[in-house]
């Protein structure tokens, strides 16, 4: 009670009242920044939904990014405008600010080496929503590591592969990435046929598995193209390999290679083209063709 009088001493009325008027008016400039930053981040959102839509991204994987972002910068945003605020409301009723600023350095400062790594995840994991790196459902190579991309936080990128097997990649961490299923997807395919082969007549004939695929009413709008046959790319020990590839949606590569490959193979025997194995001929030597043959008329007898 005697602190409270004390108080009421040192201060008149009409200083108090200025200084009550003075919080008052922080208060009411901090809402309408709060206020402003939440509209113009509302705008912001709105602007990148709509950019990365015309960019053919899917709708919720784009509201869902863009959300995401604007969250993360409202939440800086406020905390530091009512920091700012408290520290302003502290100075106007007498309360010296300066070693509470030095302190938080201090703390800060610690905080900063200690977490430097969390730091670190957070800032990488920012750009990498902020520039489409990747997103919830690309399949992806990280670090080496290939998979179904199942989450990303600001913290770590979550990675599920083939076998079921969960890899969670700090996003500081990733030193490479390499999206696998950005926009479009390929298909590229090695097909080996004998030397004897017409190589023209073989892929007049991938061409036409092609054609007929992609006016196939499944698998045709998976297709973004016609089937690109790149021509003989190389000459193997009991083969020639002709290259090739099939763009196709994100995705949908795995799907539609496997579905050529049978169609080809189809055609390949309808139209007697042989597809090599590996062979072996083996010279025996006359005097080792005499000995075998005399061990085997031995058995025989």
């Amino acid at each position: 009670m005697d602190l409270i009088l004390t108080f009421f001493d040192e201060y008149n009325m009409e200083t108090l009242m200025f200084t009550t008027l003075r919080i008052l008016l922080v208060l009411v400039i901090a809402w309408v920044a709060l206020k402003v930053v939440r509209k113009t981040l509302q705008r912001f959102e709105a602007i990148l939904v709509d950019k990365a839509k015309s960019g053919g991204e899917m709708p919720g994987e784009a509201s869902k990014r863009a959300e995401t972002l604007a969250r993360l910068l409202r939440q800086g945003v406020v905390i530091v405008v009512w920091v700012i605020a408290l520290l302003v409301v502290l100075r106007e009723i007498g309360v010296d600010v300066a070693p509470i600023l030095a302190s938080a350095g201090v703390i800060g400062l610690a905080v900063g080496f200690g977490a430097q790594n969390l730091v670190r995840d957070v800032i990488s994991g920012f750009f990498l929503i902020l520039e489409n790196q990747v997103r919830v459902g690309d399949v992806a190579v990280v670090n080496g590591t290939g998979g179904l991309v199942e989450a990303i936080n600001f913290r770590t990128l979550v990675l599920r592969d083939l076998s079921g097997t969960v890899h969670v990649f700090p996003n500081g961490s990733v030193n490479t990435l390499a999206n696998l299923t950005r926009e479009w997807s390929a298909y590229v395919f090695d097909i080996g046929v004998a030397y004897e082969e017409d190589m023209d007549r073989v892929m007049a004939i991938m061409r036409e598995v092609g054609a007929q695929l992609r006016a196939d009413p499944e698998f045709g709008p998976l297709l973004i193209d016609d089937v690109e046959v790149f021509g003989v790319d190389n000459f193997a020990d009991s083969a020639v390999t002709i290259k090739g590839r099939l763009r196709t949606k994100p995705i949908k590569q795995w799907d539609v290679g496997r579905e050529f490959r049978r169609r080809l193979k189809i055609a390949f025997d309808e139209a007697g083209v042989n597809i090599p194995f590996p062979q072996r001929t083996v010279h025996v030597h006359p005097e080792s063709q005499q000995l075998l043959l005399k061990t085997l008329g031995d058995a025989s007898a």
